[in-house]
């Protein structure tokens, strides 16, 4: 099974994944990766395009897309969803959805220094909040997707930017924050790697709907005032 996964939510990210037939653990074949958080749109088809050698030949060999859905900003989190979403029609290629944090907790479980029961993982939502979810020790989603203050999260491991971000509050909140993951934002090749894992194991994905878990900004203007 090849995959070809992109994720969005924070940084711009894009990998293809294979999981070889009779295994659980799957392989990144080629990984493409910024830091920058606000250039997706500007970066990501060419990162995309450097994981295929030819890609109006090597596309349709894809046996899924799995894009990261969120929580995220909407400006990134829409550039990839839309990529995915094209390349899936143009190549005829299924499409499915996973939580982005899920990523994060695929490197977190599978790390030299996997907890042992429930952690967070945690992402930057700015305006001094966080996207957050809470997992059991086999990294399964127990509770979240949400978004809210760093001081409402349960007093657990925390892991990701988000957590790095707030450590001070964490810690004070009784959480312990890994540091080697305190700069950890969600990359396309550890959600591809959960994707392949859940599959293996006869999982299920989601959709590509986006989790923004905010109201957009953008607001319709309402009519326009009759002069007097």
């Amino acid at each position: 099974m090849l995959l070809l996964a992109i994720d969005t939510s924070a940084i711009a990210s894009a990998a293809l994944v294979r999981l070889p037939p009779g295994s659980t653990a799957g392989l990144v074949e080629r990984s493409f990766a910024t830091q920058d958080t606000r250039s997706h749109a500007e970066v990501l088809a060419p990162g995309v395009a450097s994981l295929f050698p030819d890609a109006p030949t090597s596309g349709p060999d894809l046996d899924a897309i799995v894009v990261g859905v969120g929580p995220g900003p909407f400006t990134g989190l829409r550039s990839g969803i839309a990529m995915a979403r094209t390349l899936s029609f143009a190549w005829n290629v299924p499409l499915h959805g996973m939580c982005s944090l899920d990523a994060l907790a695929w490197e977190v479980r599978t790390g030299a220094s996997a907890p042992a029961s429930d952690f967070l993982v945690a992402t930057d939502a700015r305006r001094r909040e966080v996207y957050w979810a809470r997992y059991d020790a086999d990294g399964r989603q127990v509770e979240g997707p949400a978004v809210g203050p760093a001081v409402d999260l349960p007093a657990l491991p925390a892991y990701g930017r988000g957590a790095g971000l707030y450590a001070e509050v964490l810690a004070a909140n009784g959480c312990t924050v890994d540091p080697e993951f305190a700069a950890a934002q969600p990359a396309a090749a550890s959600l591809g790697l959960a994707a392949a894992s859940l599959l293996a194991a006869g999982g299920h994905l989601l959709d590509s709907s986006p989790l923004y878990l905010r109201e957009s900004d953008a607001k319709v203007p309402g009519p326009r005032k009759r002069a007097s």
